[in-house]
């Protein structure tokens, strides 16, 4: 009877499967012929039409390029347009650099049209210009507040006139809009920032992003698809619970090699002392030096914009500045800017520590990336010493511990180690947050210090959830981040190392990775300065940002900017250098005068309130004080805008406007198919996109 039975068991099962197995390929083929029908007739359609200037036809969103305007057609695709020209201006003076980012678009159909692109700027950039141009004619923006500006520019849209919207997503993702381009005319969107040069010791560093790399978006979709463009859009992901702002940000992505929108780069080089050499890490470039010492570098022609720009300058021993000072008067109001290179302290203990590598092994890490990560785990762990403990967490849309908790770094313990990072593969989405947990829930009781390294290009859209984790968990750990890749999000990268009080780096390329993790684990293994308090004058009532000053590591500058009505003549610094008390007097009426150093406290005090925003509720006072800084010093930020409005309308008022959206190249060692594998809603935004175009065929079939 139980023979009978298994029998009967198995034939059911075969049966069952086999059932599938028929239908499956049945569906298979009919959304195959549904496909292709589709395709068939809208090739068709654009056959017919005559009369439509000849333009590259775009079949699929996710073909267009990185600044490349597109026009949609009345038959659901898009006209691809010329990109003109993207061209970057960058001076740098000293520690401050101002950099002018030009686009021109054109418009070759015989249709008015509004374009909508994404791009990225550093995460520390303070935009503050905005100008529109049009033949010979020059609109300039005005900061308004968010909605009052997207409002001017919708009424300006709507009647005729010309205008553009300069909007934050984060603080290194903006969304320009430009409406009511002509048949035929070109326009010129030209940006302005001012920024910091980054110094590490002797080494100086600027940074110029070039792509707004795919995010993963988490949560649950907390929209409705009503029409066929909110599939497409501006952004190929759709709004979640978790990132409510998720189609801002995801621009469509192009795959594979790409030369559209091309980017020409230029710097003017004054670094203020004698220059040892100049270095552009993953950029061929030409550099002039000139008789008063100043150097005039640019790239060895155009580029496409598919990783980022990186200028690493190196002063002359003797002539490391080890402080910089800057004032301003404004606004009967007095400001200062504080850069100070603290001493450094050899540590000559060999302090046990506890070790944990995170990394990232979601699909965005595919190609150069994931071989840069197991490169950097690989020389991590052969800096570990016998009293150190360890441990490696790798995630991608599951997670994975190699020990239950961290073992000491024993010969038989780092071989398993180095076998399981050989190992390591790229695949799935980018679910940070329980990896994070994991790491930072997991402390031993340890007399050592605690230290995790989170190697990770950053391509998540839900960085304030994960800022937020870190502040919760973090103990007494403290959490260093290396960005790995061509185009790593950097406003992930810096924020959860300040939140981790640790610092962070940038590995762009292979043969960097032993250069870069040498100086990372030269940091780890000595002590920050900690407690850092300015003292001041009795009588002295000043606002200081950072409002807590963060702790420092080896090479690492102290930045602090400062606002009174009247600054006193010195202030002094304090802290504790490891286990030794630390100060130095800074006299503030020294300092050299610049015009730009009211704008990066605004900056700096705009980041601050941005935190304390984020960690409560998103209070309304909070949002308002954030706004009036920013109103007051001309800044773009996550609740004000510049706007660009020509007064006289344009447009006729019986001629119809089209929108139409941009992409993004892939960054440059991706592997990865049309849609950003770390996105889990693209795939069904595809399948409903599909479904939908198969109904409007269908109807239209139908109509005929």
């Amino acid at each position: 009877m139980a023979i009978t039975i298994k029998s009967s068991v198995k034939n059911n099962l075969l049966i069952s499967l086999g059932r599938c197995v028929f239908y499956s390929c049945i569906i298979g083929l009919a959304i195959s012929l549904a496909i292709a029908s589709l395709i068939i007739f809208a090739s068709s359609a654009q056959a017919a039409d005559g009369e439509e200037i000849k333009l590259e036809t775009v079949r699929h969103f996710n073909d267009v390029s990185s600044g490349q305007l597109v026009f949609r057609h009345d038959d659901g695709h898009y006209l691809a347009s010329p990109n003109l020209a993207t061209d970057v201006e960058i001076k740098v003076n000293g520690l401050l650099a101002r950099v002018q980012v030009s686009q021109t678009f054109t418009n070759p159909t015989d249709s008015w049209q509004e374009g909508i692109y994404v791009f990225p700027l550093p995460e520390t950039a303070a935009v503050d210009h905005l100008q529109m141009k049009v033949g010979e004619r020059i609109i300039i923006g005005e900061i308004k507040r968010k909605a009052e500006a997207k409002k001017i520019y919708e009424a300006a849209k709507a009647s005729g006139k010309r205008a553009t919207l300069l909007e934050q997503q984060r603080p290194n993702i903006f969304t320009s809009s430009v409406a009511n381009i002509a048949p035929g005319d070109s326009i010129t969107i030209t940006i302005e920032y001012q920024q910091m040069v980054t110094q590490n010791e002797d080494e100086f560093s600027l940074r110029f992003p070039m792509v707004v790399a795919p995010r993963y978006i988490p949560g649950k979709i907390s929209n409705q698809i009503e029409d066929l463009s909110e599939v497409n859009g501006s952004g190929w992901a759709m709004n979640t619970d978790q990132v409510s702002d998720a189609s801002q940000i995801t621009p469509p992505v192009v795959v594979g090699e790409s030369d559209h929108n091309p980017v020409n780069l230029k710097v003017m080089l004054a670094a203020g002392f004698p220059v040892d050499s100049v270095i552009s890490r993953y950029h061929e470039v030409e550099n002039i030096e000139l008789k008063d010492g100043t150097r005039n570098i640019s790239l060895m022609g155009a580029v496409p914009a598919n990783r980022d720009f990186e200028l690493v300058w190196k002063a002359k021993p003797q002539f490391t500045p080890q402080a910089a000072l800057f004032k301003q008067r404004k606004n009967n109001q007095d400001y200062a800017m504080v850069m100070l290179m603290p001493p450094k302290q050899m540590n000559t203990q060999s302090i046990a520590r506890e070790m944990i590598f995170i990394v990232d092994t979601s699909g965005s890490m595919d190609g150069t990336s994931i071989k840069q990560a197991r490169s950097a785990l690989l020389y991590g762990l052969d800096q570990l010493r016998p009293q150190d403990s360890f441990n490696i967490i790798r995630f991608s849309d599951d997670l994975e511990s190699l020990f239950e908790h961290a073992l000491l770094a024993t010969d038989d313990n780092l071989d398993i180690a180095r076998d399981f990072v050989n190992w390591l593969r790229a695949a799935g989405g980018t679910e940070m947050a329980p990896a994070l947990k994991l790491a930072l829930t997991s402390e031993q009781k340890t007399k050592g210090i605690r230290q995790i390294m989170f190697l990770t290009d950053g391509s998540v859209g839900n960085e304030d959830a994960l800022f937020n984790l870190i502040k919760q968990h973090l103990g007494t750990s403290r959490l260093f981040t290396v960005g790995i890749g061509s185009a790593p999000n950097s406003h992930f990268m810096q924020r959860a190392a300040e939140y981790g009080r640790g610092s962070h780096s940038y590995i762009g390329a292979e043969s960097e990775v032993r250069q870069k993790m040498q100086a990372l684990f030269t940091k780890l293994a000595h002590p920050a300065v900690t407690n850092i308090t300015l003292d001041l004058p009795a009588d002295t009532v000043l606002e200081q940002w950072p409002r807590v000053i963060p702790d420092l590591y080896l090479g690492e500058p102290l930045l602090v900017t400062l606002r009174a009505d009247n600054l006193p003549d010195n202030i002094t610094i304090k802290g504790m250098l490891g286990t030794t008390q630390w100060q130095t007097k800074v006299a503030l009426h020294m300092g050299a005068e610049s015009d730009s150093v009211s704008t990066f406290w605004a900056r700096r005090k705009i980041a601050s309130l941005m935190d304390d925003y984020r960690t409560q509720n998103q209070r309304e006072d909070i949002k308002d004080a954030i706004a009036n800084v920013a109103l007051a010093h001309h800044l773009v930020s996550k609740f004000t805008s510049l706007v660009a409005v020509e007064q006289t309308p344009v447009r006729p008022k019986d001629a119809e406007l089209k929108s139409n959206a941009i992409a993004s190249n892939m960054p440059a060692g991706w592997k990865m198919g049309q849609l950003p594998q770390t996105a889990t809603p693209a795939t069904l935004q595809l399948i409903m996109g599909f479904f939908l175009l198969l109904v409007m065929q269908l109807l239209r079939w139908r109509k005929a």
